[in-house]
């Protein structure tokens, strides 16, 4: 219990530490993008190496699919399109979409895989995914800060060389926040940033991870949490929240905490239900590990 409120209050001082952060402004040689996108990879200790290399090679997969190559081509220009005349701080709409890979486990131990990368054509995304492929395979080590990973994530829009009509957290997880900031305060201070944070729950410990991911960490316009309980549904969430993500417009408001959760995946949506269980109290033991077939 010691350890536990120490750990909360160096995650309350982190967070009151960034509490002066306002909406970027985009800065006049930024390049304009439609999309500035942090796909942020959980690396704590509760993720085997197995499912470490999952998270990576299926990101490095789905910038090689056809349908997300579609979804950047089809979202050069797009908020000209839709009606949207700028982003955070003024941006105007752009081409293409701009990415960065991170690792989070610990506070403070955010490590950046691939640094911010233009994407707009078929090639970039191809060299993008081979840049993923190549990034070091850390070691799964850490605890579970949510929060602070995303007060982490939000802090590499700043001075990233880009400008976008919108900007987006994309948080794989497979277990609940045990240390640093509680996720819902970083999350609220996130999205007033205008920053969206959908989220990819991975269901091999906490069955209802799910809708904690709903309640707790998603947020902004158009928020999701996608849900994945074996290595094909992984695959496939990975690709449909990538293809979401991108192709966006504008976007429905965001569905979580007291609005009710959007979690995609009708069947895992039903487990979450069945289980009955929405605490740490109802966790279901270590039992199951994915591995690659």
């Amino acid at each position: 219990m010691r350890w536990a409120a120490v750990a909360l209050l160096a995650g309350l001082a982190q967070f009151s530490g960034s509490a002066d952060l306002a909406p970027a402004r985009a800065g006049a040689a930024d390049t304009p993008v439609a999309l500035e996108l942090v796909l942020a990879l959980d690396r704590s200790e509760s993720i085997d190496g197995s499912t470490l290399a999952l998270q990576i090679d299926g990101h490095a997969r789905a910038f090689r699919d056809p349908r997300v190559i579609a979804a950047i081509a089809g979202g050069q220009d797009s908020g000209q399109d839709s009606g949207q005349d700028s982003g955070p701080g003024g941006a105007p709409p752009g081409r293409g979409i701009a990415v960065t890979v991170v690792t989070w486990s610990d506070p403070s131990d955010l490590q950046v895989l691939v640094p911010w990368t233009s994407v707009a054509r078929a090639e970039d995304a191809l060299r993008l995914a081979a840049r993923i492929e190549a990034a070091p395979r850390l070691e799964p080590q850490g605890s579970t800060g949510l929060g602070s990973a995303l007060v982490e994530a939000a802090a590499l829009f700043e001075r990233n060389g880009f400008a976008a009509p919108r900007r987006v957290i994309d948080i794989v997880g497979n277990g609940i926040s045990n240390v640093g900031i509680p996720p819902q305060l970083a999350r609220d201070r996130v999205i007033a940033r205008e920053i969206t944070v959908n989220g990819l729950a991975i269901l091999d410990e906490v069955p209802w991870l799910g809708q904690y991911f709903a309640d707790n960490v998603i947020g902004g316009p158009g928020a999701f949490v996608h849900v994945a309980s074996d290595h094909d549904s992984f695959a496939q969430a990975i690709l449909g929240k990538l293809e979401t993500e991108i192709a966006a417009g504008e976007a429905p408001p965001a569905r979580h905490a007291a609005a009710g959760p959007q979690v995609r995946d009708a069947r895992a949506r039903d487990r979450l239900e069945m289980t009955g269980a929405h605490g740490p109290e109802g966790m279901a033991p270590k039992d199951r590990r994915w591995t690659n077939p």
